[in-house]
């Protein structure tokens, strides 16, 4: 069986979450089945790993449409698999799957920064109702999403037809010895500061935590940094604009918790990266989270600054804190990639069988 794995939407220098579902997928997927990637930028390659690769057009192109006819075709795979549900399908000659990962656009209107003019236009458009996305879906052979929660909310909707497949994001085993109690208080939060994060109620909880410190370890613009800033004491925010892969680690296995406001969420990758390493996670009551974290996570009103505080300082303390350490370490276990790729494979096997043993495309 001959597959080509989409990773047009690998970032380049750091992650985001779907660059990151991509890269931990495709690398557990190859342990199992031959597999080719499909990049745009060469410079991808040191995010991804070290697999065969073939290179396209990118996905914001204006030309995504006709990219089957243009250019996966000549590669002749049995079957690709995009992590994003955009992928264009005019003309394949192949099985397709796509990926949908939340509902949040339909219920938030800011669109992530660093799009171009025409692609910000079509995802306004995208988002105002639900027929262009089950139009887009309609194209595909299956349908896959991240979480459990995302598949009911589809479901709720009836966004697609097609058989609907749920492959979590999954994080490596750690094989860290348990951690002891932290000697600073830190929080650390990892992710955008769009509206659904609500960062700003971490930022003005920080008020009923004195002593606390609590790191934004994303890339931040100048005025969503000047407007968080504002709303908490004067020092108690580090804003790191960004971190390498080691240096976010680093900052998990010397956090007192991860946290987040999250209002409403695809997954949260971060969460179950912070899980791994045992650092305990104090998050919003909303239902993503409880698939998530589990009985593992301590969780507090979405919207309460105090409610934050005081669910940091519960768990914050010599006694209680290496519970909850222990209790994410054994959550983590929930979330492998290696299952992931084998849920991945039996999709794709299930929609090619006559094709699965075939040599795959090697080419560079």
């Amino acid at each position: 069986m001959r597959v080509i794995f989409d990773c047009r939407y690998t970032r380049l220098v750091r992650h985001d979450g779907i660059s990151r579902y991509t890269a931990g997928l495709v690398g557990a997927f190859a342990k199992l089945h031959p597999v080719t990637m499909l990049i745009s930028d060469e410079r991808q390659l040191t995010m991804l790993p070290d697999l065969p690769w073939v290179k396209g057009r990118a996905g914001t192109s204006a030309l995504e449409p006709f990219i089957g006819m243009l250019s996966i075709n000549k590669w002749k795979p049995d079957v690709v698999f995009s992590p994003m549900q955009t992928m264009g399908a005019t003309g394949r000659r192949y099985k397709l799957v796509l990926t949908v990962h939340d509902m949040v656009f339909y219920r938030i209107r800011q669109i992530p920064a660093g799009y171009s003019w025409y692609v910000r236009a079509i995802w306004r458009s995208f988002y105002l109702t639900y027929w262009p996305q089950r139009a887009v879906l309609h194209r595909a052979d299956a349908v896959v999403t991240g979480s459990y929660n995302c598949e009911r909310e589809m479901r709720e909707a009836r966004l697609t037809s097609r058989p609907l497949t749920v492959i979590r994001p999954g994080v490596d085993d750690s094989g860290l010895a348990p951690r002891e109690y932290p000697a600073s208080k830190t929080l650390v939060y990892m992710g955008t500061f769009q509206p659904n994060k609500n960062v700003e109620t971490l930022a003005s909880g920080m008020h009923h935590l004195p002593g606390y410190t609590l790191r934004l370890l994303s890339r931040i613009s100048d005025d969503d940094r000047a407007r968080i800033a504002a709303l908490a004491p004067a020092g108690s925010i580090v804003f790191d604009n960004g971190v390498t892969d080691d240096e976010y680690r680093q900052a998990l296995l010397e956090a007192t918790a991860m946290v987040t406001a999250c209002r409403d969420e695809g997954f949260g990758i971060p969460l179950i990266e912070a899980e791994a390493v045992g650092t305990p996670l104090v998050i919003s009551d909303i239902p993503l989270f409880h698939e998530v974290g589990g009985d593992a996570a301590v969780f507090f009103a979405t919207d309460s600054p105090e409610a934050f505080a005081s669910a940091v300082l519960a768990m914050d303390n010599p006694t209680d804190w290496p519970m909850w350490s222990a209790r994410v370490r054994q959550q983590a276990a929930e979330f492998s990639w290696d299952e992931s790729a084998r849920r991945l494979l039996d999709l794709l096997t299930g929609l090619v069988p006559e094709a699965a043993k075939q040599p795959q495309l090697r080419r560079r």
